[in-house]
């Protein structure tokens, strides 16, 4: 039985597909899912100023709700769109990427930006073992790493018919949010068990979809590591974080792009910090 959730989903892309513009442009199409707040809202700002052509799909779970992202909506119409979309939903991705399918028919950049670590009494980031909860685990593994998978395989149609010359780089990508603390081999400080496990799994998943897309298709997926950025998600947990950090998000964003810009075919896989640095496992 479908959901409110779902029916909202479905009549909003029915809504967007009956008046956004086909095709792509010169500038390709690019999607940003979790661009409500935070990295992905800078992600899609950035890319509406990088290009007159291009054409930009933003995503999140209550788009009325979402005020900066519907400002720039308006500023930039009809090279935005706004779908909703919540990674905990799969029927609302299905919808999203039907809509995606029938005015774009294909996508050159995926950006998977949502992320979860804390939501007051709901889940906090664990000091100790004492401290993890199963709720904690699984909400934490839903959202960072389900969610993010879940979008790349409905979109995968649309991203193997992406990857245009004229966007500069040749093949569509893929690029998922991740976090230095998601790495194994990094680990010294312990700590943040739903969140690590969540991003580690993450990028577990993506680095599984590499090496299948980048058999088949012209697809390549690689996970970046922002920084300390000046968010709502990190804002709470700042108190020791050095003077030169956090990162605005405008700088996080430039950086992260640069590295977007410059990946090869080759870097399929890999795992990126702010800087190009590449992250151990």
């Amino acid at each position: 039985m479908a959901t409110a959730r779902t029916l909202a989903a479905a009549a909003a892309a029915r809504a967007f597909s009956s008046t956004a513009t086909s095709g792509g442009g010169a500038g390709g199409v690019s999607m940003v899912q979790g661009a409500s707040r935070g990295i992905g809202l800078e992600f899609v700002r950035q890319l509406l100023k990088r290009s007159d052509e291009g054409r930009v799909v933003a995503t999140c779970r209550v788009p009325d709700s979402a005020v900066e992202l519907q400002k720039l909506r308006q500023e930039h119409a009809p090279r935005l769109a706004v779908l909703p979309l919540d990674v905990t939903d799969e029927s609302t991705i299905e919808a999203a990427a039907a809509a995606i399918g029938e005015t774009h028919g294909s996508l050159d950049l995926l950006i998977n930006a949502t992320g979860i670590l804390s939501i007051p009494n709901v889940i906090h980031p664990e000091t100790t073992l004492s401290k993890v909860q199963k709720s904690s685990l699984l909400l934490a593994y839903e959202v960072n790493a389900v969610g993010p998978i879940l979008v790349i395989k409905h979109m995968w149609p649309f991203l193997k018919a992406g990857g245009r010359s004229e966007t500069g780089r040749g093949f569509s990508l893929v690029a998922n949010m991740s976090a230095r603390v998601g790495s194994i081999g990094d680990n010294g400080l312990g700590g943040w068990h739903s969140y690590r496990a969540s991003k580690t799994a993450l990028n577990q998943l993506t680095k599984t979809v590499s090496v299948e897309l980048g058999k088949k298709d012209n697809i390549a997926c690689i996970l970046l590591h922002p920084g300390t950025v000046d968010t709502d998600l990190s804002r709470p947990f700042q108190k020791n974080v050095p003077k030169d950090k956090p990162f605005t998000r405008e700088f996080s964003v430039q950086k992260l792009l640069s590295i977007i810009d410059n990946v090869k075919k080759s870097d399929s896989g890999k795992f990126f910090a702010w800087d190009g640095q590449e992250i151990p496992w």
